[in-house]
């Protein structure tokens, strides 16, 4: 009964003064709806990363040739021309790790159909190609070892291709002109969106690697080794077991440096993440100004309180009120208007994370994490804030506080 008393005078005092309250929680209930909106944005941005990098496909190695010198200038990774197409085969025969191998080389250039026309990527690649990237084949087929061993000129266009390309038509079936050969359309990729770069991965055409090799680009060599470890486990076998391979077959002594490149795709997915944790960090930080702000608002109005009822707390102690009761009876005050502020900011911030998310288009991701870490902040900054303006009451010499004016 005592507590529920102490909590009904807090009610009533602060109901005395609503809009000096409802400007006191405005800080509390900003800084919350900003944690929880940042947060939720920080996750949705993480989240989004995540799904990004695992659709270019799981347990992925990408294997590139190494830089070129040439005159003392170094052209870059990718610009040599280490990798053939007896080292994919060599990785998939020997690497016991590796479950996939999609060797891989690509052209650019206008593709003409009819009378349309659109510029784009082509990719060739083995047949292996899509379930490493974890891609589907949503008409049509995709095409086979055969076509690999024969240079069938077949082709599979990106999503993005195909609508401009055939706006009202289905393509299976139809030719397209690449660099003026005719290629067969025999299927069309699912849709996949955007990747981590921003880049339109349906933007592109998926052709056999010994296709686009004769007869796009009359290059023997290749540009990338697309490789899958047989587990997210045996990545790490898998590169220490290509890197062994691919030294040996291209001769390579103890004191060469590796004329190919490893990239790992878990490594990849690592640093992305890590960047994001930072990214949800920073924001959070930011917002949490907010509530130290609003801390000190409830601070400054407490004391502004304690002031206006000094001849109140000198009754109180003179009918028999101890100084904890005053201590009391003002810290819960003060935890009112945090609550009260943190259960407002809390709906504020959950409604605000799904207007960004809808102006924005922005994923955002709302956990019980971030609720709780919000309110819990909001009780700590009321505890914290509301101490001295309460102790300060407390404190008071009843005498001095009924002479008060």
């Amino acid at each position: 009964m005592k507590l529920m008393n102490i909590l009904i005078s807090a009610f009533r005092a602060l109901h005395r003064n609503k809009m000096r309250s409802f400007l006191t929680m405005l800080g509390i209930i900003i800084g919350v709806a900003a944690v929880i909106a940042m947060l939720a944005i920080g996750q949705g941005a993480q989240f989004s990363v995540e799904q990004q990098i695992s659709a270019l496909g799981t347990n992925v190695l990408i294997i590139l040739p190494g830089a070129q010198q040439t005159g003392g200038v170094h052209m870059g990774a990718g610009s040599a021309t280490t990798l053939t197409e007896e080292d994919a085969q060599a990785i998939q025969r020997e690497c016991p790790s590796v479950g996939l191998v999609s060797p891989g080389t690509r052209a650019g250039g206008q593709v003409i159909a009819g009378n349309l026309n659109w510029a784009t990527g082509i990719e060739g690649t083995g047949p292996d190609y899509l379930e490493i990237r974890k891609w589907t084949v949503e008409y049509g087929d995709f095409y086979t070892d055969q076509d690999i061993k024969s240079a069938t000129k077949v082709c599979v266009l990106g999503k993005t291709v195909a609508d401009n390309l055939f706006p009202e038509q289905s393509p299976v079936g139809q030719n397209v002109r690449i660099r003026n050969v005719p290629f067969k359309v025999i299927g069309i990729l699912a849709k996949k969106g955007q990747n981590a770069m921003g880049q339109d991965q349906d933007d592109i055409i998926v052709a056999p690697y010994t296709t686009v090799a004769r007869r796009l680009t009359w290059y023997p060599y290749l540009r990338q080794i697309l490789v899958s470890a047989i587990s997210p486990a045996n990545i790490s076998v898998a590169q220490r077991q290509i890197t062994e391979l691919l030294r040996m077959r291209h001769k390579l002594v103890t004191n060469d440096a590796d004329d190919f490149t490893i990239r790992n795709q878990a490594d990849l997915a690592t640093a992305a993440t890590a960047t994001t944790d930072i990214l949800t960090i920073l924001l959070a930080s930011i917002a949490s100004v907010s509530l130290l702000v609003g801390g000190i608002g409830i601070m400054n109005i407490m004391l502004v309180s304690v002031t206006e009822r000094t001849r109140e707390i000198g009754i109180r102690m003179s009918v028999g009120a101890r100084s904890r009761d005053i201590l009391t009876q003002f810290l819960v005050e003060a935890l009112v208007l945090s609550l009260l502020g943190g259960i407002t900011g809390i709906l504020f911030g959950v409604v605000g994370s799904s207007v960004i998310s809808g102006i924005a288009k922005w994923p955002t991701i709302i956990t019980t994490f971030s609720i709780v870490l919000s309110f819990g902040f909001s009780i700590a900054i009321g505890v914290f804030f509301g101490f001295y303006p309460a102790r300060k009451a407390a404190m008071l010499n009843p005498i001095d506080a009924l002479r008060y004016e």
